[in-house]
């Protein structure tokens, strides 16, 4: 009897469909491996396969993990694409479990903040906009170049910002940008974008602590000069 191949399966049983369509959750062990490797072989679905796989090593994701890809070719059907796939998924898996325990970077004052940037943003001839995105215990979740101008002006994108801040699920912000000129005094222009950015991140329930202006030997705050 032969198999049946994955495209003639109902769609909310096709894995990568039922994944897109009821998220990561809702599939099973087997159906994520499969939509890591994409195909079976001539006698099995790429499900099948990775059902057989599981169930010798009794459905153990960790003695899963250990095996290398040589050991992983062993399996009838499995060739080097697919071991190398499984392996670098579990891989992934192990570094992101490792990301975990590094304690992101507490930022809570101007000067924390224009340590944590100063060096992206020193001894630069052109002006450039980062925001750093943080959660509700003031902690990094990232930072972003947002924009890149000439020697006293930069666009910066408030909907790149924003869209950006929500992705990350950030609750905050900080923004900051250079002087090459190395005046610390804001211009009328970062002035004016620093109240549009605080009204824009009220309206979506963010708040912005503070806009720094970096030169190469010192910052200015618009918290602390009482701005923000």
């Amino acid at each position: 009897m032969s198999k049946m191949i994955i495209r003639n399966w109902a769609r909310e049983d096709r894995p990568r469909e039922k994944l897109m369509a009821y998220g990561r959750r809702k599939v099973t062990d087997a159906e994520l491996m499969a939509s890591l490797i994409g195909s079976g072989n001539a006698d099995e679905t790429a499900v099948e396969l990775c059902r057989r796989i599981l169930a010798s090593l009794d459905h153990d994701l960790v003695r899963l993990s250990k095996l290398t890809v040589q050991e992983l070719c062993e399996f009838k059907g499995v060739g080097p694409a697919k071991a190398v796939a499984i392996t670098a998924a579990l891989e992934l898996g192990r570094r992101r479990q490792k990301c975990m325990f590094i304690e992101r970077p507490l930022v809570n004052s101007s000067t924390v903040a224009y340590d944590y940037l100063r060096a992206d943003l020193q001894d630069l001839t052109h002006e450039e906009f980062w925001v750093m995105y943080l959660n509700g215990g003031c902690r990094v979740i990232d930072k972003q170049m947002i924009s890149m101008g000439g020697n006293d002006f930069t666009p910066v994108d408030l909907r790149v910002i924003l869209q950006t801040a929500l992705m990350r699920k950030a609750t905050a912000l900080i923004v900051a940008h250079n002087h090459p000129s190395g005046t610390l005094t804001p211009s009328l222009a970062d002035r004016q974008l620093t109240q549009r950015m605080q009204e824009a991140t009220e309206l979506v329930d963010l708040r912005l602590h503070d806009h720094i202006i970096i030169t190469d030997s010192d910052y200015y705050s618009f918290r602390d000069q009482g701005h923000l």
